[in-house]
């Protein structure tokens, strides 16, 4: 099969591509809007871009509306956001907190989640979340201006929360005890259990 993308169905080629780049991370961020109502979202347009300085990029894509997700909305008012791990053990929370709530309803609320207050940003973080990047937005790249257009924010990671378990005996993160998921194409998801290990080149 051979694909013009352009000339493309917006939803076929979005379905299609999301299908072929996988396992995509997912970024569930936690943001505040002007009225201080928490929202909490995943994102799998998601990665680290940089560490000197820190830097993640992800994408709250219009909706297929054409209007703004709360995430985006929130950024573009307080230029705060926090990232949290998407683990197997949280997985059912994470995509129930994709549903799409009024602006004035918090899936924190919603979910009946903990949260306890950030260090350096004002959006809090989830308590049980194994670990949680404080970002402050740098920039907000919109790409596109109809449906699922993205609108790419750059994030610098201004402070982080690492709980104790998830690391080795040399104080990393331990992938076999993060247990990371990832989005797939249409309802799949992917977990981290089957690992392996290649030395690279020198």
């Amino acid at each position: 099969m051979e694909i013009d993308i352009q000339q493309h169905p917006v939803l076929d080629a979005y379905h299609l591509l999301v299908g072929l780049v996988v396992p995509r991370p997912i970024a569930w961020v936690t943001t505040v809007s002007d009225k201080g109502v928490v929202n909490l979202a995943p994102f799998s347009f998601f990665n680290l871009f940089g560490a000197n300085p820190p830097v993640v990029v992800f994408s709250p894509t219009l909706k297929r509306d054409g209007s703004k997700k709360d995430t985006l909305r929130n950024i573009e008012a307080t230029g705060e956001f926090v990232i949290h791990a998407s683990t197997e053990r949280h997985a059912a929370l994470i995509n129930s907190s994709s549903k799409m709530l009024p602006h004035d309803e918090s899936e924190i609320h919603w979910l009946g989640l903990p949260i306890v207050d950030s260090v350096r940003v004002k959006p809090p973080r989830l308590q049980d979340a194994p670990f949680a990047l404080e970002c402050r937005m740098q920039q907000i790249i919109p790409i596109g201006n109809g449906p699922i257009s993205a609108n790419l924010i750059v994030g610098q990671i201004v402070f982080a929360h690492v709980q104790d378990e998830i690391l080795d005996e040399q104080g990393m993160p331990d992938p076999q005890k993060l247990q990371s998921i990832a989005r797939l194409g249409g309802e799949y998801w992917s977990r981290t259990r089957d690992l392996f290990e290649l030395q690279r080149p020198i």
